[in-house]
């Protein structure tokens, strides 16, 4: 471990990388991802733009971090709640109630849509991206299998995808429309997930 290393590690240095990543959310936000230079975030937070590559290993690293806490942001808490719900019943009512509020405010709504973006145009965000998918279904699957033992993995794995793909697809029509009704697809969601 290297002196640097050291000192990002410490609370005072976790604090600092904490620090950075939400000015890097505050700027993504403002003008997208244009606008988190080193020098824009240096000058925020009153530090010398090299540390962005102590903290970071770069600009690019940055980047990385700002999506990650986007992602945890807006859609974490959703899946979240949805894995902790006790059955399928109380899953789908979460879903009603906090999908809506996935992108509450023009805040979030910019956040969500410079997420989706810069996943299909940067292939390092693209991977990120994918692999929190990954991840997301991975948990949505292995709730199901609790949930529902006597179904097939084929449909729990099916299921999970189409939970993680419903997540994106309100998102990116909320983006689109924020005054659509979720709703109707949520409806259309328990329908799928019941027993035929």
């Amino acid at each position: 471990m290297t002196h640097e290393d050291h000192r990002a590690s410490t609370p005072r240095g976790r604090a600092r990388r904490d620090q950075l990543v939400r000015i890097g959310l505050d700027l993504l936000a403002e003008g997208g991802w244009a606008a988190i230079t080193a020098r824009a975030v240096a000058d925020r937070a009153r530090i010398r733009p090299g540390l962005l590559h102590h903290y970071f290993n770069g600009l690019p690293g940055l980047h990385v971090a700002v999506a990650q806490r986007a992602s945890e942001t807006i859609i974490d808490p959703v899946v979240d709640a949805l894995v902790a719900a006790p059955d399928t019943a109380a899953a789908l009512r979460t879903l009603r109630e906090l999908v809506p509020g996935m992108i509450a405010g023009e805040r979030d709504l910019r956040l969500a849509a410079e997420l989706l973006v810069r996943a299909l145009r940067d292939p390092r965000m693209a991977a990120e991206r994918r692999d929190w998918s990954r991840a997301v279904r991975g948990r949505i699957a292995a709730r199901l299998e609790q949930l529902c033992p006597d179904w097939a993995a084929e449909r729990r794995e099916g299921t999970a995808m189409l939970f993680t793909a419903m997540l994106d697809g309100l998102m990116l029509q909320l983006i689109l429309d924020p005054d659509l009704p979720a709703d109707p697809a949520l409806h259309a969601t328990e329908a799928l997930v019941s027993d035929p």
